[in-house]
Formats: structure tokens, sequence, C-alpha cells
């Protein structure tokens, strides 16, 4: 794309949509959105989002078209049903920045190719935080000329995008990512957990494991006790960064492929039915770091996780 503007169509404007869609304004590029909750709209209106009557309308004029949205049943039925590809102009590259089921991944994929489209799956992680100040990481999967005309975009979004392969590599990798961080965060929390049976301060713990080879994101970063780490949600009653649905969630869709592959992924497993039961209960409004709390009090249960139990907020069609 070398650099120049480009016409957007950006569906799904809630809490990670709308500040995207909005850093790509500010990347001097023309933003055509649309979504279904009146007050998204307004909120990017307010930041220079021009606005849409439908999700067609938003695809029509477009060379490319974002679609952010909770579930993959929602990208499909926007893609076909919904009328998306039949809107955009033949050769139109889609890029889906959803975390949705590999498989519905590439089956949105090969429909958009089936239409005369241009597609890619490109997941993120940074969470709303990285998607207000433009820090996300993307993980694609399509090809690598799609991949190179869709870097600067994903460039005023975020600061790396990685190619990881054909489709579905992005939803892949990003799965895979999420499933070590999930495990991570429950070992460290168990850790805590015992240390305090036996005595051992939260600071001393810390200062031993986040220098030796317990070192990991969710204990030097996120760690789940306050005190050692101030940034982290457990300074702040585990107010979300990244909400305990969400990673149930990815959790489970995780879980899901690896049962569809057969892949014996025995602790992925174990942590998407933890992480299931959390986000059911006292999880629901809490970071997926205050699992601390709940595995602390013996309270946590399993719960088969469904495939996609949580939306990332903002209903779009």
């Amino acid at each position: 794309m070398n650099g120049d503007t480009r016409t957007i169509g950006f569906i799904g404007l809630g809490h990670m949509g709308g500040p995207m869609a909005a850093n790509l304004v500010k990347a001097g590029h023309r933003v055509i959105g649309f979504d279904l909750v009146p007050d998204l709209v307004a909120t990017a209106a307010g930041a220079g989002v021009e606005v849409a009557a439908s999700s067609k309308e938003a695809a029509t004029a477009a060379d490319v078209v974002i679609t952010m949205l909770p579930a993959g049943r929602h990208v499909l039925a926007l893609y076909r049903d919904g009328g998306l590809l039949s809107a955009a102009r033949p050769g139109t590259l889609f890029i889906d920045c959803s975390t949705i089921d590999v498989a519905d991944a590439r089956s949105a994929h090969e429909a958009g190719v089936a239409a005369g489209m241009r597609a890619l799956d490109a997941p993120v992680s940074g969470g709303v935080v990285g998607a207000e100040a433009a820090t996300l990481t993307f993980m694609v999967g399509g090809g690598q000329a799609e991949f190179e005309e869709a870097e600067p975009l994903l460039a005023a979004m975020g600061r790396k995008a990685v190619h990881c392969g054909g489709r579905g590599a992005g939803q892949a990798a990003k799965i895979c990512n999420n499933m070590i961080l999930g495990i991570s965060m429950i070992a460290v929390s168990e850790a805590f957990v015992l240390g305090e049976s036996l005595g051992l301060s939260h600071q001393a713990l810390f200062d031993v494991a986040s220098t030796a080879s317990g070192q990991c994101w969710a204990l030097t970063v996120n760690c789940p006790v306050p005190g050692p780490v101030p940034a982290s949600p457990a300074n702040r009653d585990y107010l979300p960064g990244f909400a305990a649905p969400l990673m149930a969630k990815d959790l489970g869709l995780a879980a899901n492929a690896a049962r569809a592959g057969g892949v014996p992924t025995e602790l992925g497993r174990k942590a998407a039915e933890l992480y299931a039961a959390y986000a059911a209960g006292a999880g629901a409004t809490e970071d997926f770091s205050g699992i601390l709390r709940t595995l602390r009090n013996g309270v946590v249960t399993e719960h088969r996780p469904g495939p996609e139990s949580n939306p990332k907020g903002g209903t779009t069609a």
C-alpha cells in the first residue's frame, strides 16, 4: 500500500474495535464504521469515523474491510447471510481481527476467496489498553502478498504484526499463546497460595521466582497478588486488564481445537475448565489473574467450557 490513504470499512466498534478504528483515522485513513450499539457508534463518530447505516454500506466503498466481532458465528453470518461479501468490490481485502475458532477462520477465508475477495485472519493481543495506545500485536494468517498489503494498516493499530502462516494460522497462534498464559497464571497463583500456607511472604516468593526458573509474564507483569508489581490488576481489586471471560473463551477455543485434532493437551483442558467456572461466577467482571482468590478459597469447580462463551463488547451485524 506504500503508505497511501485507504478507505476502510470497519465492522464492530466495541471496546477493541472502536479504538482500533480511531487509530486508523489518526493515521490519515478514511474509516466507514458500523455497529448495532448506538453509544459505540457515537463514540466512534466523535473520533472521526464516518457512520454507515449498515455493515453492507460500510463495505461497499471500501478498499479494505476489517471485522472485530464476538465469535465465529457472527463473522460467518456477516460474511455470508449479512451480505458483506456480496456488497464489497471484487478483490477487496478482508481482515478479520476477531478471536474465533480456527475452523471458523478457515471457513471465513474460503468464503471470501470464493466470492472473489482476499482474506486474512489477524487476531490481536494487548487488550483494550493496547487498542487505545496502538500497541497491539497482530497474529496473521493468510497469503504473504495480503500480509504485506495489510502491514501499514496493522502498524497504525499496533506495534507488531507476525505473519504466522496460511489461512487460520493467526488464530492458531493466538489460542496457543493464550493457552500458555492461562496455564501459567494458574501455576503462579497456586504457587503463591502454597507459599502462603508455608509462611512465605509474597514479596520473598516474587523476588526468588522472578529471577529464577519460575520467571514468566504471569508473574512479572500481571502478578496475581498485590504488592510486588504495582501496575498489576491485583492492586486494583482485579479490575480487568484482560477479563476472565475472555481468557475462558480463548481457552475454550484451544480445547475445542485440541479435541478436534486429537491432541492431548491435559493442562490446557484443565485450565479451560477452571477458567470457565471462574468466569461464570466470581470472575465474571474480574481480571483473569483474580482466579488466585478462588483457588485460595477452594471454590473453583470444573465446568466444561463452551466454544465461544464471551463477546469482546459491542454487538455487531
